[in-house]
């Protein structure tokens, strides 16, 4: 199929940052990845022209395409298909619990609010209870390259890759990219590469803490201040000295380490101790 024929016939809209997926073997590649069988709820983002969504109706029990631009609904309404509902919404304020249980998501979004997505279906760290999370067992999710690497990154990665979106993504999910795409796999074309993403959803958090807040508070000090050692960025995040000394003490830790050298289970460990000695 010439998806560039028909995705040309169309002006993108740079304010909704829209890029066409015209790339034949990366649409089977998001398909393969996203295993679907006849009694799968597929819950689309970015519907955009429905290129994706016409491979989806093929192998889903459900698909609930979900599009922003009026434009694309048009288009997508075109689509002859009894297994296919079509939702004209913002994602980012579509309860997607809605629509069922162990729903699977493919997502080609705008990136640039990859990470408020992300949170949106995940839910922040300190969110125990979110309602999209658990009715979500898979996400296929289209990135820009860069944040792929964040979003899949841990403490070994290269440097300033692993970081709050690596703590987002994967403390209720196991990541992975399943493959790199070009910008030529997009009408128009971006001036970024992308990657497919695979989030695998856990129902239960990477870490028991006493509390998640106080976690959440801790992580976004360790990556605060990059080019701060640890106890300058604890002080920094409004932690006493006091309890940050004796944490590291207790810890084992050098004040001068930086934060973004501490595995997620590390981190967990100084949120512990930490607030047991404010």
């Amino acid at each position: 199929m010439n998806y560039f024929e028909r995705a040309k016939k169309y002006r993108a809209k740079k304010r909704l940052g829209q890029n066409f997926l015209i790339d034949n073997n990366v649409i089977d590649d998001i398909i393969n990845a996203a295993n679907i069988t006849k009694n799968d709820t597929v819950v689309e983002i970015g519907a955009g022209l429905g290129f994706v969504t016409e491979q989806l109706i093929n192998f889903a029990k459900k698909v609930i395409a979900i599009e922003l631009d009026e434009d694309m609904i048009n288009e997508l309404q075109k689509i002859d298909a009894d297994n296919l509902k079509i939702v004209h919404s913002d994602i980012l304020k579509t309860d997607i619990s809605q629509f069922g249980a162990n729903i699977k998501v493919v997502a080609n979004i705008p990136y640039y609010i990859t990470s408020p997505i992300i949170a949106h279906l995940l839910g922040e760290v300190d969110d125990l209870d979110n309602k999209n999370r658990n009715a979500i067992s898979e996400i296929i999710m289209m990135t820009q390259l860069e944040a792929a690497k964040r979003i899949t990154a841990n403490e070994n990665s290269e440097q300033k890759a692993y970081g709050l979106l690596s703590i987002l993504s994967q403390f209720y999910a196991d990541t992975e990219i399943i493959r790199f795409v070009g910008a030529k796999s997009f009408f128009p074309a971006p001036k970024v590469n992308s990657a497919i993403i695979k989030f695998y959803v856990n129902k239960n958090p990477r870490l028991k803490l006493s509390d998640y807040s106080f976690f959440k508070k801790v992580a976004k000090a360790c990556f605060g201040t990059r080019r701060k050692n640890l106890k300058n960025s604890l002080l920094i995040g409004g932690f006493s000295k006091t309890a940050i000394q004796k944490t590291l003490v207790d810890l084992d830790l050098s004040e001068n380490i930086r934060g973004e050298t501490l595995s997620i289970e590390k981190i967990g460990e100084l949120s512990e101790k930490l607030r047991n000695n404010v």
